[in-house]
């Protein structure tokens, strides 16, 4: 390989610059400073392609090698031995846990080999700092084709066709919501990016920000030539720093080449963007309360009486899509509406990214055809769960969502199949759940949660689920009745039907669903005093079945208070006295012969 068309990417998103990335990339250049080598990124944002947590991420191109979990110590070695004699650094290699070996490029992971990428499609190969990577890969093409090509209808006509729905929460038509808009003749109309992504766990849209801002530019350039508005705002959490940096420079150097501004590319179409900073605030992602925001008022929710089509944004007519909504424009204008709907299901055409993390062996951002299965997903794509413990649940939708539960592992991913279980997809952040999770303390953190992020407009929303977190936190101790599983459908039901907004009305979702697929966990921690996943430390005790333990003592090697004793290769203890119930002996332990006990201790230790 002739060096001089050698390209070396280091990842440099979030996930990777907290594992020092920047410096791998700074020595590299320094390295390859007097070669002619091209050391490619300045800021090459998420480029590990979805597996944050593999980080940092070096790829050499067009070898296709990909290199894991790279560190400064590794410089010397990835010049000298891979870039200049051509060697694989086998310890530097992906390991893929289903296929149990290495794998020198990242592409044939079974983590990427189920993916298809069109939200994701740019990012970890192109700088998003640099427009001309962007334009290199159609960048702005499908802007140039509606610009000269198409009519306000035939854009609107695709987005239609497309069957796009929108990818923040609620699913809502895209072309429907663009076509209502549109038919106002009410001026001026404004775009909104919602880039207020808040549910834990979730880092889909920031990712996009970071790692291909101009395709969120772009597809609002689009939608607003197609309304005919002149001016759109990105609306991104003050704790996506590194978005909002990107985004800036994106819309500076788009300004720059003629892409935004006035009399766009020659067009006579103007369109100008403007970012602005959100507070944080987790109802600022509900779209009344956004708006207030981007006002200047309190960032609370308004009764959608009129929808805001008609009367948003300071009460002109408003587009507002999340920023995967956004991303997913440009590609549809350019391969037209059938390629899109051929990808996924009916009535759930394309992909969706979502962030996988939780007890799963591969997390990462993830991008796969609508209608895939949760066991795909699970499984093929993470790997399993961590130390192969069994599957217990997932929790989709962020904290309005609701927990799934094995039974149904084959349910598709998709709007209307989530929906129809009482869970959704929300923003697509999904958390993997083992057998070590206890579904009630998971409810109880979720109100605590949204107690402390109700704006406290609704009274059911601001005492409700005040009353849910109380009730909650007694069970969690072992001082909850009966009677209280009931109390908390009740006021679940009257939180749902009484909040103004989507937030308040999903609220209880966590509660609803751990309590319709897990309530014999409710019913262990009332009446039996126990917390099986051993989660609740008031409800739990440790013991070791005689019978199993093999006298391995990793148990006590892992217990950081010595309260396990016992002689090689015979039956250990566990001193209840010592003992601080962290629960290292149990997850450790080879042969499951640590066990749960209750409040009171269930073996003869």
């Amino acid at each position: 390989m002739n060096n001089s068309n050698r390209k070396i990417l280091v990842c440099c998103g979030t996930g990777c610059l907290a594992n020092n990335s920047f410096e791998v990339y700074t020595k590299l250049k320094e390295k390859l400073k007097d070669t002619k080598i091209a050391v490619q990124p300045l800021v090459k944002a998420t480029g590990c392609n979805g597996l944050c947590e593999k980080g940092p991420v070096v790829k050499i191109l067009p070898d296709d090698i990909s290199y894991f979990k790279v560190s400064t110590k590794d410089v010397d070695a990835i010049v000298e031995k891979t870039i200049l004699n051509g060697e694989i650094i086998d310890k530097l290699l992906y390991y893929d846990t289903n296929e149990k070996k290495k794998l020198i490029s990242h592409k044939d992971a079974t983590f990427y080999k189920h993916q298809q990428k069109i939200s994701l499609r740019n990012i970890g190969e192109v700088d998003p700092l640099l427009i001309e990577d962007y334009l290199e890969r159609d960048g702005y093409k499908a802007l140039r084709k509606v610009l000269f090509e198409m009519t306000s209808e035939e854009i609107i006509d695709v987005i239609e066709a497309s069957g796009l729905r929108g990818r923040g929460g609620a699913g809502f038509p895209t072309g429907s919501k663009w076509r209502t808009c549109y038919k106002y003749n009410n001026f001026p109309k404004y775009i909104v990016c919602n880039g207020d992504e808040g549910d834990p766990g979730a880092f889909m849209d920031r990712s996009i920000m970071e790692g291909d801002p101009n395709t969120v530019i772009e597809g609002m350039i689009i939608c607003g030539y197609a309304i005919k508005s002149h001016k759109g705002y990105l609306y991104i959490r003050d704790e996506y720093e590194l978005a909002r940096k990107n985004m800036q420079i994106a819309i500076d150097n788009a300004k720059k080449h003629g892409y935004l501004g006035e009399n766009i590319i020659g067009s006579n179409f103007d369109f100008d963007l403007e970012i602005v900073r959100g507070g944080g605030a987790f109802v600022c992602g509900e779209s009344s309360a956004l708006m207030a925001s981007i006002e200047g008022n309190v960032g609370e929710p308004r009764a959608k009486y009129i929808r805001s089509v008609e009367k948003g944004l300071w009460n002109q007519p408003t587009i507002l899509n999340n920023v995967e909504t956004w991303a997913n424009i440009p590609p549809i204008i350019s391969n037209g509406a059938k390629w899109f709907k051929s990808i996924g299901i009916e009535n759930n055409s394309g992909t969706k990214v979502f962030s996988l993390v939780g007890k799963v062996k591969n997390t990462g951002l993830v991008e796969v055809p609508m209608g895939t299965k949760l066991r795909e997903l699970v499984f093929d794509i993470g790997g399993g769960i961590i130390k192969d413990r069994p599957f217990k649940a997932i929790q989709t939708g962020g904290p309005s969502g609701g927990c799934i539960p094995k039974e149904h592992l084959d349910i598709s991913l998709d709007f209307d199949s989530l929906s129809n279980i009482g869970s959704m997809m929300g923003s697509g952040g999904v958390i993997v759940m083992d057998d070590t999770t206890c579904m009630v303390e998971l409810a109880r953190y979720y109100m605590e949660f949204l107690s402390e992020e109700s704006c406290g407009k609704c009274t059911t929303c601001r005492e409700g689920i005040k009353i849910m977190l109380e009730i909650l936190t007694n069970i969690t101790k072992g001082e909850g009745e009966l009677e209280d599983i009931e109390l908390l459908l009740d006021l679940s039901e009257t939180i749902s039907n009484a909040s103004l907004c989507g937030l308040g009305k999903t609220a209880p979702n966590p509660v609803i669903t751990t309590i319709k697929y897990f309530k014999d966990e409710y019913i262990d921690h009332i009446v039996n005093q126990k917390c099986n996943a051993g989660i609740c430390k008031k409800l739990t005790s440790y013991y070791i079945e005689e019978e199993i333990c093999i006298g391995c003592g990793l148990c006590a090697k892992k217990c950081p208070t010595n309260a396990i004793t016992g002689i090689k290769k015979e039956p250990h203890i566990i001193n209840a006295d010592i003992c601080v119930k962290c629960g290292a002996c149990f997850t450790n332990c080879p042969t499951g012969a640590v066990k749960i006990g209750g409040v009171v201790v269930e073996s003869k230790n």
